[in-house]
């Protein structure tokens, strides 16, 4: 299904709910941020392992980030690399959401849905994963080096209720709302 075709599916399947109009007043994704922070990590072999893991996980080179301030208690300077981001959109973007919906997340252990509390007002929602191995590419690579990181989603939802809805839609295993 193309990105028209879920566009035009998501309009009426909320149209009735929120009141609109016009195809373009339903939310859409607008993109997908992977981040992994490195923390105090200074081994370059480690650093390289997880940059390497992340092109891997989401098929697209990450840009490193500096730290904005020092901090002594962390050994931390202004400039020190504290992480890996990426952002993803377009096809790219539908891919990752799709594998993380559909392989991943099912994949997670112990996994009873994503809180809605995790959407935030603007209509996006991160995601926290413990374990890098949940995706196929790096499954049963060395198990001692295993990271965490964050995945945000953003849309163009204008409330959490809203967004709540879209990502439902999408087939996002939220939780039961209580």
């Amino acid at each position: 299904m193309n990105a028209v075709t879920k566009h035009k599916t998501t309009f009426d399947a909320l149209k009735g709910e929120f009141g609109y109009d016009n195809v373009m007043q339903a939310p859409k994704l607008v993109k997908i941020v992977v981040s992994v922070g490195v923390g105090s990590i200074k081994d370059k072999k480690r650093t390289d392992l997880i940059k390497d893991r992340l092109i891997k996980i989401t098929g697209q080179a990450p840009a490193s980030r500096g730290s904005k301030k020092s901090i002594a208690a962390f050994k931390m300077r202004t400039g020190d690399l504290a992480g890996y981001q990426t952002t993803l959109r377009g096809a790219r973007m539908q891919a990752f959401f799709d594998k993380l919906i559909h392989i991943v997340i099912p994949r997670v252990k112990d996994f009873r849905g994503i809180k809605t509390s995790a959407i935030d007002e603007m209509g996006n929602i991160t995601i926290g994963l413990k374990e890098h191995t949940v995706f196929p590419e790096t499954a049963d690579e060395d198990a001692k080096d295993v990271f965490g990181f964050a995945v945000t989603i953003a849309t163009s939802a204008r409330t959490k209720k809203e967004a709540e809805a879209f990502l439902r839609h999408l087939g996002v295993p939220l939780q039961a709302a209580k």
